[in-house]
């Protein structure tokens, strides 16, 4: 792609060449592009949705009004396709909203390729959402969802989803990147810059003279292998640069304001840190570079960098960079469809994430996902609740989207370390990124990833986890005397079934774990509690209510019972999985 962008009135043109193969085995007479700037209108389905849901952003809205409501004609957002040919031949194209149906001039045969060739223009929007101009810290130019870009086609089919509020989903690519504008303005965001020497603004060989002529500058970059592209832009930014020793370079883009400096300067070695646990518990990071950059409206991940507010505390600071970089890697490197399967990205993000904070913040938390099961267990209370399988831009509320995805997505994991044990899944969080990289994978993925490094069977658990909203109740029904023995009966309450991890405490003590498995698993975990003894009880068929065992004690010795003291299952009614002796 080509771009010229006018600074003052933050319109642009540009060409784009793409040459798409067709790696599907079907013939394929159509293709999509996304046109997103086209939400930014009064009227759009973004506007229209934003006025009728029941909790809507609030960074979208003015009091109880949409913003994008009240954009004037020099403040929405369009992109328009201009001209558009294949191969070299024109071709029909219609603009339905954010998205660009094209009717191609010859069918592309499977494993064929062909050159679609664009002329576009576009105006980048006030600041709403994620990308646009002149954010509330005064960042000019936060460029994400700006080009029209390819849509995604698989195995189901086109992914051709209008731009409503939520998440994406693309083609990888190798990217070749001109952008023209005003020599003041600093960019940094994707892909690896060219022409260093030419641009200067912190990029250049140290001890380069840079000499620039006219009053714009061509800054000219290549991305290999991603599928998506970000540019931030400013005339006011710090260009700072942080080496990793045996890792990417690191690039950090923030405003010159003195009241920022400290938290940016001390962000650096925290991304640094951020990396190298990421790039040591999913896999190794697979580009050369990672930018910073200040701008958009909080946080929100891009191929080889992010855009967040950076006018924050420090620990917000270095926990919205965290969030966003674990991005890199299950959304940049894995890429799932996160219109249909948003739990899988922000998910498995939020739940590394929380790792990762607890490590370089210090937070010593014996539980790190405690938020995540908060956020879960008030859902489930509210009514709300709707199946994680539901698409994106469906959920009834906001609240109801924000807790499936990331809560109840980051349990998922936290969850399936109580079912498989620990070691293990981290051994399948390994696994899935090296089997599934670049490869778009689906939750079939991940379940079977986890039956193979497990050596259960988790159709179950996926199934109930993702599918409904089956939620785990399981209880301590009864403790009675049974001669010089204890029998204890267990129910279940909940419709989705789970093993058990019992604690059993003795009036001296004395700790013990009984462990029941359900026979629906066909396998058992590793003792978790090592120093503890454990009993391995008979499965439990999942439909029989009820679960009965003996403990070899007598009843006046047993001074406590508790189902999960790790408390990583997700059992909505605490209250009956302990059983107290009274003082």
């Amino acid at each position: 792609m080509d771009v010229q962008m006018d600074v003052k009135t933050y319109r642009y043109t540009g060409t784009q060449k793409l040459v798409y193969t067709n790696n599907s085995p079907d013939e394929l007479s159509r293709v999509y592009y996304h046109l997103f700037f086209n939400a930014f209108q009064p009227g759009s389905e973004m506007d229209i949705r934003l006025q009728n849901i029941k909790d809507p952003d609030k960074r979208m809205m003015e009091g109880d009004k949409s913003r994008i409501a009240s954009l004037s004609e020099d403040e929405i957002g369009y992109l328009h396709a201009k001209t558009l040919t294949q191969d070299g031949q024109p071709v029909d194209f219609t603009e339905e909203g954010t998205i660009l149906v094209v009717d191609l001039a010859k069918p592309i045969p499977s494993g064929g390729k062909t050159t679609l060739e664009m002329t576009f223009d576009g105006q980048v929007p006030l600041q709403i959402r994620r990308s646009g101009r002149n954010s509330k810290e005064g960042v000019a130019l936060s460029m994400s969802q700006w080009y029209p870009k390819l849509s995604e086609y698989d195995f189901e089919g086109w992914h051709a989803n209008p731009y409503i509020a939520r998440e994406f989903h693309g083609v990888w690519g190798d990217y070749d990147v001109k952008i023209t504008l005003d020599k003041e303005y600093t960019i940094g965001g994707t892909g690896y810059l060219q022409n260093p020497n030419e641009i200067g603004h912190g990029y250049e060989t140290p001890g380069t003279k840079v000499k620039t002529k006219g009053k714009t500058l061509t800054w000219h970059f290549k991305a290999p292998m991603v599928h998506d592209f970000m540019w931030g832009a400013d005339p006011d930014y710090i260009h700072d640069v942080y080496q990793m020793e045996n890792g990417p370079t690191l690039h950090f883009f923030y405003k010159d304001k003195p009241e920022l400096q400290e938290n940016w300067k001390n962000l650096q070695p925290k991304t640094a840190e951020a990396m190298t646990f990421f790039s040591n518990n999913i896999g190794k990071y697979p580009y050369d570079q990672y930018s910073v950059v200040q701008g958009g409206d909080g946080g929100m991940e891009y191929a080889m960098s992010t855009l967040i507010t950076g006018e924050r505390e420090f620990g917000s600071l270095v926990g919205v960079m965290v969030h966003e970089m674990a991005h890199s890697w299950f959304q940049h490197v894995l890429a799932t469809n996160e219109s249909k399967h948003e739990w899988m990205d922000e998910g498995f993000t939020s739940f590394i994430s929380s790792l990762c904070m607890n490590q370089i913040m210090e937070q010593n938390k014996q539980n790190p996902f405690e938020g995540s099961y908060r956020g879960y267990y008030a859902l489930v209370n509210s009514g709300l609740e709707m199946p994680q399988a539901t698409h994106a831009d469906r959920y009834t509320t906001n609240f109801a989207y924000g807790i499936s995805a990331y809560s109840k997505g980051s349990i998922f994991l936290s969850q399936l370390g109580y079912i498989i044990g620990q070691d293990k899944l981290m051994e399948t969080i390994k696994k899935y990124f090296d089997d599934f990289k670049f490869k778009h994978p689906v939750p079939n993925d991940i379940k079977r990833t986890a039956e193979k490094v497990s050596g259960m069977e988790l159709g179950w658990y996926l199934t109930d986890w993702t599918q409904t909203t089956n939620t785990i109740d399981y209880g301590i029904k009864s403790v009675e005397a049974d001669g010089e023995k204890t029998k204890i009966t267990m129910e279940r309450i909940g419709e989705m079934p789970m093993p058990l991890d019992i604690l059993v405490v003795s009036t001296d003590g004395t700790q013990e774990t009984f462990y029941v498995p359900i026979r629906m698993m066909y396998g058992e975990k590793e003792n978790p509690y090592p120093n503890l003894k454990r009993t391995v009880l008979e499965d439990w068929p999942w439909a029989y209510p009820t679960y009965e065992f003996t403990v070899e004690m007598p009843l006046e010795k047993v001074q406590a019972i508790m189902i999960d003291p790790s408390q990583l299952m997700a059992d909505v009614d605490g209250e009956n999985n302990v059983y107290q002796v009274e003082e």
